[in-house]
């Protein structure tokens, strides 16, 4: 099972912090976002290679923050992909990047976990594969706990098996309090439909629009995700994140 994980935005909402740096290279509690989600991965039974993907304004960043992890973590097996942007009104979107990288580095011969960069799991992400393998597509979702908080992520409606029956983007008037988050898997068998969404034309921005086309097509099973959960968005949630990973 490859990875990829999300690192090519730009961050806007987080100037002047990120101007210079991109935001899973921020740290909390002393060390990079994207450390803990690769640490959080390093438990994981049968896992490839992890790929980054980023943007040419960061690259080289990135570049120098994988020679140190995997000095000081030499089994685990970092690649950087750089998609060539330079900007926030050329990015290639989320779902642009997995497939560039799947397409580049020809990934549609194995298992593949997608998770974004600047999520914070306060556990290691060993349930969610162990739970997930065998699947076709599954999405890991988090309850947020407030009607008026699953306005910013997707909010998920599931049968009694677990499997997705309504997916909504952002939604006005959210039906429950469980959010999608930015944790994917997926069989060897659904990566190539990344190629196919991409072709059709569709939105390419948030990779949540992915699962809202795939439950259609096949069936996309859910995870619940226990412990803490950051979505690093903000100053606020960054600085919430440092005072409550800074106590583990």
């Amino acid at each position: 099972m490859n990875v990829i994980i999300l690192a090519a935005g730009y961050a806007t909402r987080l100037h002047p912090l990120t101007l210079n740096k991109a935001k899973p290279l921020l740290e909390v509690a002393g060390k990079p976002i994207i450390e803990w989600v690769v640490d959080n991965l390093a438990s994981v039974p049968g896992l490839g290679k992890i790929y980054v993907a980023t943007n040419d304004k960061f690259a080289k960043y990135f570049q120098d923050w994988a020679k140190s992890y995997t000095d000081r973590h030499p089994k685990i097996k970092l690649k950087i992909i750089n998609d060539g942007t330079t900007g926030d009104a050329e990015k290639l979107g989320a779902i642009g990047d997995i497939n560039l990288v799947i397409t580049r580095e020809e990934l549609t011969n194995d298992d593949l976990l997608i998770v974004a960069g600047d999520n914070l799991f306060s556990e290691p992400l060993t349930d969610f594969v162990s739970n997930a393998r065998g699947a076709k597509a599954v999405l890991a979702t988090y309850d947020v706990g407030d009607l008026e908080a699953v306005k910013k992520y997707s909010n998920i409606t599931t049968d009694s098996e677990g499997v997705i029956t309504d997916f909504e983007e952002k939604p006005a008037k959210p039906q429950n309090t469980l959010a999608g988050i930015a944790l994917y898997y997926f069989s060897r068998e659904t990566v190539p439909m990344f190629t196919t969404y991409t072709a059709a034309g569709n939105n390419l921005d948030q990779p949540g629009r992915f699962i809202q086309w795939l439950y259609k097509q096949t069936p996309v099973k859910t995870h619940q995700i226990k412990g803490t959960w950051f979505d690093i968005g903000s100053k606020e949630t960054l600085e919430e994140a440092n005072k409550i990973f800074g106590k583990s």
